[in-house]
């Protein structure tokens, strides 16, 4: 029920419509009742009529409204008091304490005390009892004695009392239970919110550990292949197996991968302070294209007679995360000299308004069909390399995604690789 005003009222309720059904069968009860018994009425027929159809007017009039869901002139309260009053009046008009229209009055004081709450529905049904005492006294038939009458407005009285007294309780009992379901229903959203939340704590733990455990295997399959460059040229070094020239390039490799494990070491250092992610920390820099891809051939393995290598323009910098791009680089070149045997590797570079283009080529044997997306997947490595950590491509993807690049894997006619990359930089 929506209260519009301290006189109106909507409601769209099965309850109050019920009550207005209620209303108008009691009605036409009592007039089928007269049409069948015309003596009910004493003699006063016309009186009664009269009242009967004020009443079944005005209960019509309710019918409508309610069915049509406008405002109500009055409250409820004021309506059940008016139904009393009409009842009143045709009890002593129809024989007082013999008049059929006593049967309604259980009915009024159930109304009033569920629209008017506990005391003033106990009053209401007691001022009704007074009210049918009256009716008796003034109504009842000559041949009714005094006390009779007296006797019966008690009764009356009493009876509908308790009508208000049961029904107060009725109400309270079905509030309580109203309100032990309410919080039940509390309760269970309030565990059910926990539960969530749990879940979701859960969930927030286990992908912060996976990034953890991310961070680790990344750092050791990063680590590798600088680690044993350094460590296989330092023991050439110590061992004198080395011309003097050769000895020149081994002291400037060793530089360049001690430089590069200093920075993938300074990338990472943030690792447990940002969200998690593996891939470390941005640190720009200008990079020659031509340096960058002798060093990326150098940390894969790559001897000079299998490399090829080609930087358009020939003079071309970038300005970008060199430990980053060299990590993408090494990981697609180690992966191409890896499959490719004794054939070339080969790495084109190409920068052009502001777009960094990478090709790494091998003739290795190639990927299967419909395998381009599953190679880049955690975990996953095919052919000869099943059953290892299955980390460098999906390294390399995550890079690229990082720096807001594309990677394609491609088959290369006459069989092998192509992985195309493509990477936005300024100058």
């Amino acid at each position: 029920m929506e209260v519009y005003g301290p006189w109106t009222r909507r409601s769209d309720s099965a309850e109050e419509r019920a009550a207005v059904v209620i209303r108008a069968a009691v009605v036409a009860a009592v007039g089928l009742a007269l049409v069948i018994g015309p003596e009910l009425a004493r003699g006063r027929l016309v009186v009664v009529w009269t009242i009967v159809a004020v009443t079944a007017l005005y209960a019509v009039a309710l019918l409508v409204t309610e069915w049509a869901e406008r405002p109500l002139p009055v409250r409820p309260a004021v309506i059940t008091v008016l139904d009393g009053v009409l009842v009143l009046v045709a009890c002593a008009l129809t024989g007082g304490a013999a008049s059929i229209f006593v049967a309604v009055l259980p009915l009024i004081a159930i109304a009033m005390a569920l629209r008017s709450g506990t005391v003033l529905g106990r009053l209401g049904a007691l001022a009704v009892g007074v009210g049918f005492t009256v009716a008796c006294v003034v109504g009842s038939d000559p041949d009714v004695s005094l006390s009779e009458r007296l006797l019966t407005g008690a009764w009356w009285s009493g009876f509908l009392v308790a009508d208000a007294v049961l029904v107060g309780v009725l109400a309270r009992m079905l509030e309580r239970q109203l309100v032990v379901a309410a919080e039940s229903r509390a309760r269970a959203a309030a565990e059910h919110e926990n539960l969530l939340s749990e879940r979701e704590l859960r969930g927030r733990l286990v992908a912060a550990q996976q990034a953890r455990l991310d961070g680790v295997r990344v750092v050791l399959h990063e680590f590798r292949t600088p680690v044993a460059s350094l460590t296989a040229l330092a023991r050439d070094l110590a061992a004198g197996r080395l011309a003097p020239a050769a000895a020149v390039t081994a002291t400037r490799l060793l530089a360049e991968h001690a430089e590069h494990l200093q920075d993938m070491l300074e990338g990472l250092a943030d690792l447990a302070v940002r969200d998690g992610s593996p891939l470390g920390r941005v640190s720009e820099r200008r990079v020659v294209l031509a340096e960058l891809a002798e060093a990326v051939l150098d940390a894969a393995g790559v001897a000079q007679a299998r490399r090829r290598i080609a930087v358009t323009p020939p003079d071309a910098a970038v300005r970008c995360d060199p430990q980053r791009l060299r990590r993408v680089l090494t990981n697609l070149a180690e992966n191409a000299a890896r499959h490719s045997g004794d054939a070339p590797v080969e790495l084109d570079l190409s920068y052009d308004d502001g777009l960094l283009i990478a090709d790494v080529r091998d003739r290795g044997p190639g990927l299967p069909p419909g395998q381009e997306g599953l190679v880049t997947t955690k975990g996953v490595a095919l052919g000869e390399r099943r059953g290892t950590a299955g980390l460098g491509l999906w390294i390399v993807e995550a890079l690229v995604g990082a720096m807001n690049g594309e990677l394609d894997l491609q088959p290369r006619a006459g069989g092998g690789l192509l992985a195309h990359l493509t990477l936005p930089f300024d100058e």
